[in-house]
Parts: C-alpha cells; structure tokens; sequence
C-alpha cells in the first residue's frame, strides 16, 4: 500500500566510529528521543542535518510504499519540469546480509525512478536531489539535504590549546544542551576559548560566554570574530551571575590557563545549579558524588574517547 506523507516525517542516516558511538547515541536521544544501532532512523521531528557531526543526510518523506515497484508508479508526481533532479539510492539503510541490496541494483532503481520523474536528470549539478531507502519493512522517497561539515571549517583557529574540546565534540555537546534552540537562553560559564560557543552560535543558539580568566575570555571574542559570529563573552566568576538560563554548559576546568581544584569545581557545580534549569557537564572524572550534593539529577550520560583520553558528558535536571 503506497502512501502520500501526510504528517512530517524525515529519515536520517549516520555516519561515526566506535570511539563516537556513546556520544553520537546521546546526540540522537536528544533530538529524537530515542537511539538506533542501525546508523539510521525516522522521525517527525525536523533538524538540519549540518547541526550533527553524524548525520550523513536528512530525507523529507514524500511517499511511502511496500514495495520499490509502487513508488516508480508514482514517481511522475514529483519533480518540476523547471528543474534538473537526481535520485540517489542511500546505502546507510536496514537491509543487510542476505537482504542487502547490491550496488547494480541501486543504480538500476535510482535511473527508474528519476526517468519517471518530471523535469530532467541531472547526474552532476541537480536543482533537486531526491533519495530513495528501505526501512522498517518499507520503502521511503523523498528530497534529500546533504549534511555539510560545518565544523570542520572551525577547527583551526587563531587561539586554542590542546586540551580544549575537539569542535566535534564539541558541536555535539551544544546539540545535547540545546536540541532545539527556540526560545532557548544558554550560558557557558567556562566558556575558555570558546569552543562550544563558536559551535553554538554558528547554529543560530542563542549562547552567552563567561569565565574568570580574561586572557581567555580574549582569546574566546577572537575566535567568535574570526568565523564572522557575533557573541557575548565577558570576564565574570559564575558565583556573580546573577541572571538565570534554561541550560548552562560547563566543561569543566583543568587546564594550565584555568585550572579548578575540587572546592572550586564543586563552587561550579552549585551555581550552575543555581543559574540554569538544565545543566550539561563535561568532565574528566567521575562528578556522581558531586552533583547529588548540588542536588543535581543526572538524566543521561555518554562516555567520549580520543586515544587514550576519556570525557564524560553528564546531562543534569
């Protein structure tokens, strides 16, 4: 039974390593509220897939059928004869093992499709690309958005130390705190070099940056004025904010340039709590103890690694 998309859903398809798997999984139940082993998943929820530093693509589902052969039947209501299309066959699917479908077939399904479309075929610089892919026992077709990898562009910068978050991570780690930025106020009130607030701000979040150091609060505005951003970022110790922000996001200082001992980490903690309804942390050690003494909730983890180093990003209510 083939049916017209009445409601919005979209399919997305991703793409990480082992190392990521945790952290990728908490991006996804952030936005979705729910994880999938199988690098693909379908929601109603609509995000743009250049927000993740794992999405491959996002499909907007057009049509739906059982079989690949009632979507060619409707293949000639999409499409425009103003414009040039292109359908691709995602191969990030469910279908695997002796289900897997090969290589010559896709093609074969992909020139079947676009022949019976309006408008031209074009292979190499289409107006519209379209995406065909199995999934949960049907077949989805629909216009196809390229993730484009927006923070690789962020990842030299003219001040940084290496114990700063990598701008993966640190893309990922805005998503976790901000899924969905309307009317959302953050802070980062460690904000060091600015990290997640390049990240942040380049996703349109509304983020404010403070910290104790003003040699990296400089460093921070160079950062965020070098991508062509516009952010606030001002020297303030979090115990003198006074105003109060749906999430904060601490990384928790340990580094030569701002270094915390654990009176101080948990000085943090306790205004964190104080200044925001939700808080995410990313730490280097175990905060458990720490947080329930805060009266901090966690409500979701993840583990990250890079070579032999490990983060913990603790999601706290």
């Amino acid at each position: 039974m083939t049916k017209l998309s009445r409601q919005p859903a979209f399919i997305y398809t991703y793409a990480y390593n082992d190392a990521e798997r945790s952290l990728c999984h908490l991006e996804m139940r952030s936005f979705f509220g729910e994880d999938t082993e199988l690098k693909i998943i379908k929601s109603q929820v609509k995000i743009d897939p250049s927000r993740s530093p794992f999405m491959k693509g996002r499909v907007e589902v057009l049509i739906d059928g059982d079989t690949i052969e009632e979507i060619i039947a409707h293949a000639s209501a999409f499409g425009s004869e103003e414009e040039t299309n292109k359908v691709i066959f995602l191969k990030i699917n469910d279908r695997q093992g002796k289900d897997k479908i090969e290589n010559s077939e896709r093609l074969q399904i992909e020139r079947t499709i676009g022949s019976e479309m309006q408008g031209d075929f074009d292979l190499h610089n289409p107006d519209q690309l379209y995406a065909i892919v199995p999934y949960g026992g049907r077949w989805y077709f629909g216009a196809y958005t390229k993730s484009e990898p927006i923070w690789f562009h962020h990842v030299k910068k003219p001040r940084e130390y290496s114990t700063a978050l990598s701008t993966r991570v640190a893309r990922a780690v805005a998503n976790i705190a901000v899924p969905h930025p309307k009317g959302i106020r953050a802070i980062d009130p460690c904000c060091g070099i600015g990290t997640v607030l390049v990240e942040a701000l380049s996703m349109g979040i509304h983020i404010v940056g403070r910290d104790i150091n003003p040699l990296v609060c400089e460093g921070s505005r160079e950062n965020i004025a070098y991508f062509g951003l516009t952010g606030d970022v001002k020297k303030s110790a979090i115990e003198d904010i006074t105003e109060t922000y749906d999430v904060a996001i601490i990384d928790l200082p340990y580094n030569l340039y701002t270094s915390a001992s654990w009176e101080e980490q948990f000085t943090i903690l306790k205004h964190a709590r104080r200044i925001a309804k939700k808080v995410v942390i990313v730490t280097i050690e175990s905060m458990d103890e720490r947080l329930e003494k805060v009266g901090l909730q966690v409500t979701d983890r993840c583990i990250t690694t890079k070579q032999q180093f490990s983060r913990e990003i603790v999601v706290c209510e």
